[in-house]
């Protein structure tokens, strides 16, 4: 049977790259510009410069990043033994995006002079990040994909907020970033392909090292290769080549984890096979890909960036891959019983209660005006109130919410990094808004609400069901998280390029922006907090026997399953209300359960009260932050929020994250 199937793959393989042949000269058809004849006879200019100057470029250069992304994620996989390893979730791509971003803004001389070195340090930064923060837990899949998934959020929150601070650059600097295969000449094809050479030859001479790499680190180094220098050299290679790829095209995602995984479906085992195989499968990939794009392009020209299309490819085959990953091993979390308690919780509590009062009072009375700081008192702040009152408001509530979910979802779990940021649970919800958007015309907060919550409630289903599947463990879901994460931002992003009036309206949610938030938001927030997470209390039992196994919940008799629906439940209404108001993107879900935690508050109401509290603390001080930070611009509180919080999720990451109840291993 094995050796029928090894003999069909070539027979797919060339029927793919058929398929995209023929796509490729439907769309060159379509364009009006493959005409021989006037080519030939040197008419029709204009066909002439656009096959010449926009098509065949835009192939060559399809097949040129997919080899040379499929050839990165091959050396990334390798040195690090790591199937996941690829630009992408080790954020080296939104490393590169986001330096360019910052350069082309702040600093455009360097771009001038060299952009794919701007690309570079970005890039060689974001990878030293990930590399330095799990090379104590000797650089596991689960922690470098998490590590990964941090700072390219960060980095990606980072680059939001410089698009939406400088308008003038915005919708191009978003199109880009999404990977768009566009071109206007050879340029961008030269500059790949000159680096895919360079890098491939030097490849070939480390094949041997590479090979030896596969083993262990005792045998590597028993047979003479020195560990560290290699796999700093190699790692360098496949950054170079990625971020030159970034620098030219963009940010395109997944083509280097899928083309070494479908090589190594092919039957290549060797290092030589899987090292031509990965180009190969690479530039297949992605030029398939492109070109299903071009053919379902609208009369004016496709409006959604390829690599925004290549996560919808690259999701899915995520989710396939996990079962088939036995290297996936969860990486220790701690004790739940040596976790820190304070001696007095009810006075913690009460401190917390007070900085977020302050915080609520630090937001509606200081801020700058034409003048600079001032102070509002008395029938100045009467006056003020009435246009910060509302986003103060959302801005707590949202946090509150988003607080209480990450609580519930991190118990019902037993797992300390479970939240609807990492879970997908709060992109899901921009679908079903997305879908709410497309649907009616102009639809109302509880059209949108109700879209949204079945948008996450899907999501939280599909998670689950991947839980309960018995050969995955707690690190497959965290990964399934993340590849739906990508799948749900694919598609917000592809929508967002179109360039009509729902993209520009997801583009602002997608943000998180409360300024123009109104009483009528501020009274929703209320209420949904009011509604959802007043009512936690009464499930206290539930979330302190839920952590400690089925068996456990059963023999006290806890209905376990009638338990966990409700839950679930209210963890997606949480989080479908808070993600409406402030986006998806910000931490506060992970970030206030881990803060209250390790201040002392680690089981029971306290847990959940103290993380409340942090929450809106946290998110009303992102909000003043974003007011004051660029005066007057007004920075999303969503992106803000994702600022303060990704630096200490990667520190938290760097010294080992600490457990919850039920987490240890």
């Amino acid at each position: 049977m094995a050796e029928k199937s090894r003999t069909r793959q070539p027979f797919l393989w060339g029927g793919l790259f058929c398929l995209a042949a023929f796509l490729t000269a439907l769309q060159v058809a379509g364009q009006g510009a493959f005409r021989f004849t006037g080519l030939a006879a040197g008419t029709g200019t204009l066909d002439r410069a656009i096959l010449l100057y926009g098509t065949l470029p835009r192939i060559a250069a399809a097949l040129a990043a997919g080899a040379a992304l499929g050839l990165c994620g091959h050396l990334l996989q390798r040195v690090l033994r790591n199937p996941l390893a690829e630009p992408t979730t080790l954020g080296i791509a939104a490393g590169a995006q986001l330096a360019m971003g910052a350069a082309t803004i702040y600093l455009p001389a360097a771009m001038a002079w060299s952009r794919e070195a701007v690309a570079l340090g970005g890039g060689a930064a974001a990878a030293g990040l990930v590399i330095a923060l799990t090379w104590r837990r000797g650089i596991e899949p689960v922690s470098v994909l998490l590590g990964g998934m941090m700072i390219t959020l960060t980095a990606s929150a980072a680059s939001a907020a410089l698009i939406l601070a400088n308008g003038e650059y915005m919708f191009s600097l978003f199109i880009w970033g999404g990977g768009s295969l566009v071109q206007q000449g050879w340029g961008a094809t030269i500059s790949i392909t000159v680096t895919l050479a360079i890098v491939a030859a030097l490849s070939l001479l480390l094949l041997r090292p590479l090979t030896i790499l596969g083993l262990d680190d005792a045998n590597a180094k028993s047979l003479g290769v020195a560990l560290n220098t290699t796999r700093l050299l190699v790692i360098g290679l496949a950054v170079w080549l990625a971020t030159t790829v970034t620098a030219e095209l963009g940010v395109i995602g997944f083509v280097g984890l899928a083309a070494p995984a479908l090589a190594r479906l092919t039957g290549a085992r060797t290092a030589g096979r899987l090292f031509a195989g990965s180009m190969l499968v690479g530039a297949l990939v992605l030029w398939l890909t492109d070109s299903i794009v071009q053919l379902f392009s609208g009369a004016g020209g496709e409006r959604i960036p390829t690599g925004a299309a290549t996560a919808l490819i690259g999701a899915p085959l995520l989710l396939w891959m996990l079962p088939r990953l036995s290297m996936l091993a969860r990486p220790q979390m701690g004790d739940a019983s040596a976790a820190y308690r304070a001696p007095s919780p009810r006075r913690l509590i009460v401190l917390l209660a007070l900085f977020a009062t302050v915080a609520i009072l630090l937001a509606m009375a200081v801020g700058r005006g034409p003048e600079g700081w001032a102070v509002a008192m008395g029938e100045l702040f009467a006056d003020l109130a009435q246009w910060r009152g509302p986003r103060v408001v959302v801005a707590a509530m949202a946090g509150a919410m988003l607080a209480a979910a990450g609580v519930i979802l991190q118990r019902l779990m037993g797992n300390p990094l479970a939240s609807p940021e990492v879970l997908g649970v709060g992109a899901g919800a921009g679908v079903g808004l997305t879908a709410a958007l497309f649907l009616f015309a102009a639809p109302g907060l509880p059209l949108r609400f109700g879209f949204s919550l079945l948008g996450a409630m899907i999501a939280l289903a599909l998670m689950l069901a991947i839980a309960a599947k018995a050969r995955f463990g707690r690190g497959h879901l965290l990964l399934a998280g993340v590849a739906m994460g990508a799948l749900c931002s694919a598609v917000l992003t592809s929508v967002i390029a179109m360039g009509n009036m729902q993209s520009f309206e997801l583009l602002g949610w997608l943000s998180g922006s409360t300024n123009g938030a109104t009483w009528a938001d501020a009274a929703f927030a209320a209420g949904a907090a009011a509604l959802l997470v007043l009512p936690l209390p009464l499930a206290r039992r539930w979330l302190e026997i839920l952590p400690l196994g089925d068996g456990t919940a059963s023999a006290l008799g806890l209905p376990e399953r009638r338990c966990r629906v409700v839950l679930v439940t209210a963890s997606a209404l949480l989080t479908a209300a808070a993600s409406l108001l402030v986006g998806p993107l910000s931490f506060v879900g992970l970030v206030a359960p881990h803060v209250a935690r390790r201040i002392g508050l680690p089981v029971g109401l306290g847990h959940l009260a103290g993380a409340v509290l942090i929450g809106g603390g946290l998110m009303v001080v992102a909000d003043w932050l974003g007011r004051m930070a660029a005066f007057p611009y007004q920075m999303p509180v969503g992106l803000f929020a994702a600022l303060l919080s990704g630096p200490y999720l990667v520190w938290l990451l760097g010294r080992g994250v600490p457990s919850g109840p039920g987490n240890a291993t």
